[in-house]
């Protein structure tokens, strides 16, 4: 199960540097879109979170001293978070051009789910 763990821990980083890597490489565009990498990279995100909750579920109830049960609003407001990038990604990603308000809101929402992750 520990092994499952890491790769999808390693998973979810990797969807997460794809977010933001991908937004970010339109920082000079002009005019700037939302990249097909930025949806892929948050439904790999969101799938393997949703994964790590579930072992980290499954770790605690097999030993609760080892592993701390995950914390669901934490969770909550992550996962709402991501809905709001994909949302917002789908409704721009066919447009020709994206308005920098929505760029940077993805980008900030991104920026704020990492150090919800990380300092909390």
């Amino acid at each position: 199960m520990i092994i499952a763990r890491n790769i999808f821990l390693l998973l979810h980083v990797i969807g997460f540097i794809g977010i933001l890597g991908s937004l970010l490489s339109q920082i000079k565009k002009n005019p700037r879109r939302i990249l097909g990498g930025t949806l892929h990279s948050a439904l790999l995100s969101l799938v393997s979170g949703l994964a790590l909750v579930g072992i980290r579920t499954s770790l605690h109830s097999s030993d609760a001293t080892t592993w701390e049960a995950p914390d669901h609003g934490k969770v909550g407001i992550k996962l709402l978070f991501l809905v709001v990038i994909l949302v917002l990604g789908y409704m721009n990603t066919k447009k020709t051009a994206v308005s920098t308000k929505v760029w940077a809101t993805m980008i900030v929402l991104a920026l704020v789910n990492l150090v919800i992750a990380l300092a909390l």
